[in-house]
């Protein structure tokens, strides 16, 4: 084989490489568009007084944008048009959508409660945006604020959750549209604050503490599948309020001093001198003898 030739061959290798390139960066996208796919049905299906597939397309949004992330680490082929466009997304299925739902189930009969739903959707673009610019599109250890999918499953398994028979048997059916309300501020609250949330740890078995993780996060996903309604709303419920008690907890332990800082403390000075206190009365007026000797007169008042 001539130069011409291998030239010519390695010339074929880098076009198939690039195009096997091109086909796995295109997988990732393809998780995105599919997440978007579901959250703009769910919009139909909420327009459509479908509430329960409107729910569950926006926890199937959630799913895929999960994987999509994970599939561009794996593959190595993250990009900065993946970050832009899963935020991009990410606003629809978790902002709009699940704002679109809360509308049609609490907020259509009012005229002006439709602002709530404005004000989540405000929090969920805030949120992403502040995502992208602080933690690159990417959380590091955790994330700084309740994620947006988190919020938006929130929202969207209430209905099946409170609709669910052994719950509605016990509560009544679905919240007020004042409690609603509330939840929808409180979400966005805590999108907006820095409020560390962890992660979703990765499958491992490598000690026992990822071991005992992966079990809890096994029983978690089977329970999900079997039992949607009945458990995606409290996990992802607890979830949101352990990361409120735990901000709360570690404010107080770093915050609190340990001891009164009314309280004088001695300590000694750096030539190793112990420092007295200070005894008023030998300052305080009239006492100006106070502390002397038997054997020194006192001081003249002239």
């Amino acid at each position: 084989m001539d130069s011409h030739e291998a030239a010519s061959e390695e010339t074929r290798d880098a076009s198939r490489r690039a195009g096997l390139q091109r086909g796995i960066i295109i997988i990732p996208s393809a998780f995105t568009l599919g997440n978007l796919f579901f959250g703009v049905y769910s919009m139909v299906a909420a327009s459509r007084g479908d509430f329960q597939w409107a729910a569950w397309f926006i926890v199937f949004a959630a799913v895929l944008d999960m994987l999509d992330g994970r599939i561009a680490r794996f593959t190595a082929t993250g990009s900065r048009f993946g970050a832009e466009l899963d935020s991009l997304v990410d606003a629809i299925s978790f902002g709009v959508a699940p704002a679109v739902l809360s509308y049609h189930l609490f907020f259509a009969d009012d005229a002006w409660s439709w602002v709530v739903a404005f004000i989540y959707v405000t929090a969920v673009v805030v949120r992403l945006a502040r995502f992208n610019v602080e933690q690159g599109g990417e959380a590091k250890s955790s994330f700084h604020g309740l994620p947006s999918p988190t919020a938006g499953m929130i929202v969207a398994t209430t209905y099946p959750f409170f609709t669910a028979p052994q719950v509605a048997g016990f509560t009544g059916g679905l919240p007020s549209t004042q409690t609603m309300g509330i939840i929808l501020i409180f979400l966005a609250l805590l999108m907006l604050s820095h409020i560390p949330y962890p992660l979703v740890p990765r499958i491992s078995f490598r000690n026992l503490r990822t071991a005992a993780a992966s079990v809890a996060l096994l029983g978690c996903a089977v329970a999900a599948l079997t039992i949607p309604e009945y458990f995606l709303f409290p996990f992802l419920a607890l979830y949101t309020l352990l990361g409120v008690g735990r901000a709360v907890g570690m404010g107080l332990r770093e915050r609190l001093p340990e001891r009164d800082p009314l309280l004088d403390q001695e300590t000694e000075d750096e030539g190793g001198a112990e420092v007295r206190s200070l005894d008023y009365g030998e300052i305080a007026p009239g006492r100006r003898d106070v502390g002397k000797t038997e054997n020194e007169p006192a001081e003249d008042e002239t």
